[in-house]
């Protein structure tokens, strides 16, 4: 007899909140963490094995705890130095970046970043860029291809911030010229779907060589509310939308829209932030090590290439 569903989520929740007072306090508090860890592994084991639904992967993307770009970084990359502002307006917390070391490999970050915490995510408009992080992001493409640094961009955004204000700034160009500016860079670029890739505001730092994405990762021209919102005048149909859209991992693989798919730990990654960071770690330099060996015009002509393939079809009479 499996477990009800509620239990093991309740439990995952006390192990997730005991995890942050021990990061927080600096208490040790495995005395209490080891056996409710232990019987999380326990329930999960008696759960049927089934694919999640394309609305559960959803979900699984926006899970409380799922690691952020930041909390990728701080296990993969040495020498980070975050790099501020567009040199015309101001600087953008939603859309970070600078140099870095993955794994030991020199590189340029491009990071969309939601926030950790309630104040965080607000602070960073959950991912969302204004005009100033794209053109933030044009800046470190530039010193990228000037001093011949691979670019690393992990995308999780629902969209560009919708705001009044981004729209006074130029948020379609903004867009646009980023969208430009990473086709004609002459370094390799490698993207990761860590989260939520919504619409122009992923797509701005996903123009790669390679895109990868995360299991429960989606990717779509917009996400499953706006989707339900526009077609059904109702966001509840969000599931209906998922659906249609076809927008998860699974999918994006078999349409070609995704090089490969970076396997998560059971449950998701937010319950394994540490696994999940071996596994993209391990993606990342596989495919930086594969492009290292293309020179720059090859880099940039396959880079069209791939992005002039994807929505191509035909019609039968």
């Amino acid at each position: 007899m499996t477990a009800p569903i509620d239990t093991l989520k309740e439990l995952e929740a006390r192990v997730r909140d005991l995890e942050v007072t021990a990061q927080k306090t600096g208490q040790n508090l495995d005395a209490a963490l080891n056996p409710l860890r232990a019987e999380v592994d326990r329930l999960r084991a008696a759960q049927p094995k089934s694919a999640p639904t394309r609305w559960e992967r959803v979900q699984l993307a926006r899970a409380q705890g799922r690691p952020t770009a930041l909390d990728y970084v701080d296990r993969l990359c040495t020498e980070f130095t975050e790099l501020h502002g567009d040199r015309r307006y101001g600087d953008d917390p939603a859309l970070i970046g600078g140099p870095a070391r993955w794994q030991g490999v020199p590189v340029m970050l491009l990071l969309q970043q939601k926030g950790r915490d309630t104040k965080s995510k607000i602070k960073r408009r959950f991912g969302s860029a204004n005009p100033e992080g794209y053109r933030k992001a044009v800046r470190l493409m530039d010193l990228a291809d000037k001093f011949g640094l691979p670019v690393v961009a992990l995308v999780d955004t629902q969209g560009a911030y919708p705001g009044l204000e981004a729209e006074e700034r130029g948020q379609g160009w903004a867009i646009a010229e980023s969208i430009r500016r990473m086709l004609n860079l002459r370094v390799p670029v490698v993207n990761v779907v860590i989260g939520e890739g919504g619409s122009g505001g992923a797509l701005a730092i996903g123009v790669g060589n390679r895109v990868l994405i995360q299991e429960n990762a989606w990717y779509s021209v917009i996400s499953p509310e706006g989707a339900a919102s526009i077609i059904w005048k109702d966001a509840s149909k969000a599931p209906l939308a998922a659906e249609a859209l076809r927008l998860t991992a699974p999918d994006l693989l078999k349409l070609g829209i995704v090089e490969e798919v970076i396997p998560e730990p059971a449950g998701g990654a937010h319950q394994n932030a540490d696994e999940a960071a071996r596994a993209v770690g391990e993606a990342v330099t596989r495919h930086l090590r594969e492009l290292a060996a293309q020179d720059a015009a090859t880099l940039k002509t396959d880079r069209a290439a791939r992005f002039r393939r994807l929505g191509a079809y035909t019609e039968t009479p």
